[in-house]
């Protein structure tokens, strides 16, 4: 087979599938054009994206102002590396200080490229400011985490289908219950440098802290001079219904991670922002990336930054998220165990007497949804935010009907 034969479905995912490493197991849809919450297929089924590329889509397939800044930029300069300064990265930088209410930013590429930074950063803080010995420096982490898929950061998951067989694994990282504020002091000792967190854990199952503990642990912290770092490449930039996921319970970190939707659904765009207290123990040579802050992924995150200052988007995912869980918690679903989210966010988690999260967004998937489901049992869900709600309404009624005819064999 050769890439020029009419493509279908079935020959597009056996080319994939001969030529591609199996790392994914993707639903059997072949995605060719894209617009809004909307996708087509190479046969010309349309689909409502209910995923966002787990939330890298947030302001919708092909936003007008983001392909603008982007095509404006693709005829100017795309990439000079740092070895020199670009007129596009200050003002990427400067947009983004302003949204995070941080003074400094470090850009990178891919969330784990980002949260590898934090986690350098922070044990350099640590050695730097803190004292702490040489070699010694812990970092906390949360059971259930996800934090990306570098050697390092899969050294403390405990999900065994990314850590398995990837060792030796790299030390200082002790992991605590995410939500348990007893443990989380008991855990911290005169090397810890950080305590690094998903304030809602996506990959989990877009699972939520029990109430006080991010305030909780942002106390203890400052109290016990431990940096609060959040992850907020998923939660982050309106996706859970605020700017960020911690600004929905009062809390700033002392370093934040971002990602995905900072590169508007174009391009990879990563950052870290913090105070300079924390981000100037990094001088020239000590920590980069040949792509980090390039013109393009720069023109494009101070576009990203300008949907986001007047608080519109954030608005409407926190209003239409509340709407989606009222709706589908007074459904009274058979065969869900839980119904949980924030923002346009969300996860059903089956209580595992049907049919399987995969058996279910495969079924929504010949329905015209798009979804994913996460450990076995679990199916997510996360719309551009520029979703319509008459759309947004008719997946609901979908979603209810699968659930309704798969668990109890009727149809409403």
């Amino acid at each position: 087979m050769t890439i020029d034969q009419a493509m279908t479905t079935e020959r597009a995912i056996e080319f994939e599938h001969e030529h591609c490493a199996h790392n994914y197991h993707p639903l059997p849809v072949v995605i060719s054009e894209a617009e809004g919450a909307w996708v087509t297929d190479v046969e010309g089924r349309r689909y409502l994206d209910m995923l966002s590329a787990y939330s890298a889509i947030n302001f919708g397939h092909g936003h007008p102002s983001l392909i603008a800044a982007a095509e404006a930029q693709l005829h100017r300069v795309t990439l000079t590396s740092r070895a020199f300064h670009n007129d596009q990265l200050g003002e990427f930088c400067a947009a983004l200080s302003r949204l995070a209410r941080h003074e400094a930013v470090l850009p990178m590429n891919s969330g784990a490229e980002a949260v590898e930074t934090a986690l350098k950063l922070s044990r350099k803080w640590g050695y730097q400011k803190k004292g702490v010995a040489a070699g010694q420096a812990e970092i906390i982490v949360c059971a259930g985490n996800f934090h990306g898929r570098t050697t390092t950061i899969i050294s403390f998951s405990d999900d065994p289908v990314a850590r398995d067989d990837y060792g030796p694994y790299t030390p200082g990282f002790v992991e605590v219950p995410y939500g348990d504020i007893d443990a989380l002091a008991e855990a911290i000792t005169e090397n810890t440098v950080a305590f690094l967190v998903e304030p809602i854990q996506g990959e989990a199952g877009v699972v939520l802290p029990p109430a006080g503990f991010l305030k909780a642990a942002r106390a203890l912290c400052a109290e016990r001079n431990v940096l609060f770092v959040a992850d907020e490449i998923q939660a982050g930039l309106g996706r859970a219904g605020a700017t960020f996921a911690c600004d929905l319970v009062d809390v700033q970190p002392d370093i934040r991670i971002l990602g995905k939707a900072l590169g508007g659904g174009i391009l990879p765009v990563s950052a870290v922002t913090a105070d300079w207290a924390v981000l100037g123990v990094i001088q020239p040579g000590e920590h980069g990336s040949t792509f980090g802050g390039n013109p393009l992924a720069a023109a494009v995150g101070i576009a990203v930054c300008a949907l986001l200052e007047t608080g519109e988007i954030q608005e409407r995912s926190q209003r239409l998220g509340q709407h989606v869980l009222e709706t589908l918690r007074t459904a009274d679903l058979p065969g869900v165990k839980e119904i949980r989210g924030s923002g346009l966010w969300w996860a059903i988690e089956l209580d595992g007497t049907g049919s399987t999260g995969r058996e279910i967004s495969l079924e929504l998937l010949g329905r015209g949804i798009l979804a994913k489901d996460t450990h076995t049992w679990t199916i997510r869900f996360a719309p551009p935010l520029v979703v319509t709600e008459p759309d947004l309404d008719q997946a609901l009624r979908t979603i209810i009907d699968v659930l309704t005819e798969r668990n109890t064999g009727t149809t409403p």
